[in-house]
Order: C-alpha cells, then structure tokens, then sequence
C-alpha cells in the first residue's frame, strides 16, 4: 500500500480522479467546520471576549482582522480578495503541474485553497476575517487565528514536505524515430 502512494498519479486516471475527489471531500469539510466555528463564535461571544481552555496557554477569544496573517494589509480586503482569486486561479489553472502527480500535493492544494475560500468568505460576508483560536507560549501572545488559516498553513507544510522528500518527475521519455 505504501508503495502505491509514492507512486505518481497517471493524469485522467481513476485513481487521480478517487485522490482529487477525497481531497476535495477534505477540502469541503474543512470549508464547513471553518465556516461554522466562526458563525459559533460570533454568536456565543462578544467581540473581544475571551475565554480560557488550558490556562495560561489556549483560549477561545473573537477577534475580527481587517487585513491578512498578523494584520498585514490592515484595510485593503479588496486587495486580498483580489490577491486571492489570483492565487485560486492559478493554482486550480496549474493544478497538474503543481502536484506532479504526488497524492499528497492534491491534499496540499486543496487545503489551501480551503483555507483561502473560508477567509475569502469572511471578506465578503463579514467584512473581516474572524479569528478565534489563541495560544500564549510563555510571555509571546502568538496572534489569533482560525480554521482556515491551519488549512492553508497545513497545506503549505504539506507541500514543502513532499517537494523535499520527493525526488523530481523525470519527464516522459520521447519515442524513438
């Protein structure tokens, strides 16, 4: 078994399209969970509000981010709405290319692109991303983060992995004249 998952899928194969299909079923549920964790929070919580999991280390806490990771681009939602239906169309454009037919690298994609709907959502709908997830490791206050934003950075890591430990596609042999 593990064997056939180091080998590469055969683009239009089934076994592409069961991979590509189980990633997106992943991918959706992620999209799902996100969505609904942070209609639960903005619904149960006051924006600000905090509450303690694991004392001193994990806490619930509603916070709203006008901009990207660690509020970079604070008030420019249309340039990260833009920036992400640039990123979405290339990689879905270059999804071959990208995965190299590794299965983990489907995976990797389409977390990312997950991820990046479930924040994209939140610009349209709310205005805001909506963060909640709040861990403190010693005296660092590491910034507020959701669901989506574990997809994409997952899917990242995922993908840095298998472009590490995978040794690049030898390209098809052409046929002898």
């Amino acid at each position: 078994m593990i064997h056939r998952l180091r080998d590469r899928l055969t683009p239009g194969s089934s076994r592409e399209r069961i991979v590509l299909g189980i990633s997106l079923a992943v991918a959706g549920m992620l999209l799902i969970l996100d969505q609904w964790s942070k209609l639960v929070v903005e619904t149960s919580f006051h924006l600000h509000e905090s509450r303690p999991v694991i004392d001193g280390f994990f806490a619930l806490t509603y916070v709203r981010n006008f901009g990207a990771a660690w509020s970079i681009l604070e008030g420019y939602g249309s340039v990260l709405l833009a920036i992400a239906g640039i990123v979405l169309v290339l990689m879905l454009a270059f999804l071959r290319q990208l995965t190299e037919g590794c299965a983990e690298r489907y995976l990797a994609i389409m977390l990312i692109i997950s991820g990046i709907f479930g924040n994209s959502i939140d610009r349209i709908w709310r205005g805001a991303v909506v963060d909640f997830l709040d861990f403190t490791f010693g005296s660092y206050h590491y910034p507020v983060f959701n669901i989506a934003d574990c997809a994409i950075c997952v899917g990242v890591f995922l993908y840095l992995l298998s472009s590490f430990l995978r040794k690049k596609a030898e390209p098809a042999a052409e046929p002898a004249a």
